[in-house]
């Protein structure tokens, strides 16, 4: 159950201390809250390698049209404008002619009134910003994880999502896989045991400072504004290259822009660690960086009741418990010893939240208005444990954390860790 003292008091702070926006949406749009039409409008802002993934799915909704593609390369915005228009017209219901139009901007495809949501998926660096000023146009938000670049960010995300009623989904699509919903089930339930312990095993990468050479942008690339917030500095192709492509760019290995695999990975393992152990609306109390100097594994997080999260190589989560152990990827499950997964749950078991198709939740809730199975205050609480443990590595302190106003304590950790800095004229906007 969510904590109401999430929002009421958490991020609250981070609302406070939020800068006003260089750029101000007409309020006429923030002011209206319609509910969707019988056809939902989306608009997708980022269409590189996820973006494209996301437009394939929500081609495939037939009451979903794609009326807006934003993207900062001139090749991919057509490309897909092109494709969605071509589906469109092949289709037997004539009102999917009405034509999908591309955008440089996403501040157009947010000031456009006839438009129900938006995707986001663009690099990590442009979430909250995008995030908050849909949330002010009242546009229901899919967003990719992981959900921010700092603790403060992912706060205000929660914040004017809450303040204005929005339905917001995570992109975090293993909560809606039989699999890990299994395997959160049966350790909720104690089918191992009283837990002890937890490994979250991630691909290896740690995220550095960019120190790629600079290349002259190429022509019908918005190089700044795919820097937005971010430093500036010179393109290079391996941020942001040119036109369709089907693989995930390195920006995600630089600091400016993501957070390397804790955050990349972590978004979606840390966040299944969270949903077994029960602490959708809470986290850790310690954060323990590795004994080794320079080790890019064995950080450590310490939960209020005891149970002790790892950080380790490779990909998939294990949990411990006093009568045996679990292990989940999105190919295994694997319970020892054998039989334990096998017995049936009380008829008062934990049951959780199913979905089985992350996308159509996400519309199904849009009509409901209820909370999908990925909203944004658990994105926010898996995010966090993200940041927390790549501090752990970048700063090589052991600190002392309040899950309930998302602070350090004891005089552990900076303040200023909980944010990242802006490039003017952006600013975090006012939620």
């Amino acid at each position: 159950m969510t904590n109401p003292e999430f929002t009421r008091r958490r991020f609250l702070k981070a609302s406070l201390i939020a800068a006003s926006a260089p750029f101000i949406l007409p309020s006429h749009l923030r002011a209206a809250d319609r509910p969707p039409n019988d056809r939902i409008a989306l608009g997708i802002i980022g269409t590189g390698r996820m973006g494209g993934t996301l437009i394939n799915r929500f081609l495939g909704e037939p009451d979903v049209r794609i009326v807006a593609v934003c993207d900062v390369d001139t090749i991919r915005r057509e490309h897909h404008q092109q494709r969605i228009n071509e589906h469109y017209a092949e289709t037997a219901n004539p009102s999917h002619h009405e034509g999908c139009e591309a955008y440089n901007d996403f501040r157009e495809v947010l000031g456009r009134d006839d438009i129900d949501g938006v995707v986001i998926a663009t690099p990590d660096h442009w979430h909250a910003i995008m995030s908050i000023e849909a949330a002010r146009a009242n546009k229901d938000i899919y967003c990719e994880k992981p959900l921010s670049q700092s603790v403060n960010e992912a706060g205000a995300m929660v914040a004017a999502v809450r303040n204005h009623k929005r339905i917001f989904q995570t992109g975090s699509q293993q909560r809606s896989s039989a699999n890990f919903r299994r395997a959160c089930t049966l350790v909720r339930n104690e089918a191992i045991g009283k837990l002890q312990r937890v490994n979250v095993a991630l691909p290896a990468g740690l995220a550095t400072w960019c120190d790629l050479p600079e290349e002259d942008a190429p022509d019908g690339l918005d190089w700044d504004l795919w820097l937005g917030p971010a430093p500036e500095r010179g393109w290079n192709e391996e941020l942001s290259p040119r036109g369709v492509h089907s693989h995930f760019p390195d920006w995600r290995n630089y600091r400016e822009y993501g957070g390397g695999m804790i955050t990349d990975w972590g978004a979606h393992h840390f966040d299944i660690a969270q949903w077994a152990m029960g602490t959708d609306d809470s986290g850790p109390v310690e954060v323990i960086p590795p004994p080794k100097e320079n080790a890019a594994s064995g950080a450590r997080l310490i939960y209020r009741n005891g149970v002790e999260l790892t950080h380790l190589e490779g990909n998939g989560i294990t949990f411990f418990g006093t009568k045996g152990q679990l292990f989940v990827n999105r190919h295994n499950l694997e319970v020892t010893p054998e039989g334990l997964e096998e017995r049936p749950l009380p008829d008062d078991a934990d049951r959780l939240y199913q979905s089985d198709n992350h996308t159509r939740n996400w519309l199904d809730c849009m009509r409901s208005r209820k909370k999908p199975i990925c909203d944004v205050e658990i994105g926010a609480r898996s995010v966090t444990i993200c940041h927390l443990v790549n501090m752990a590595y970048w700063h090589r302190e052991r600190m002392t954390w309040n899950p309930h106003e998302n602070e350090f304590m004891g005089n552990t950790g900076d303040p200023d860790w909980l944010d990242v800095p802006y490039r003017t004229p952006w600013k975090l906007p006012e939620v």
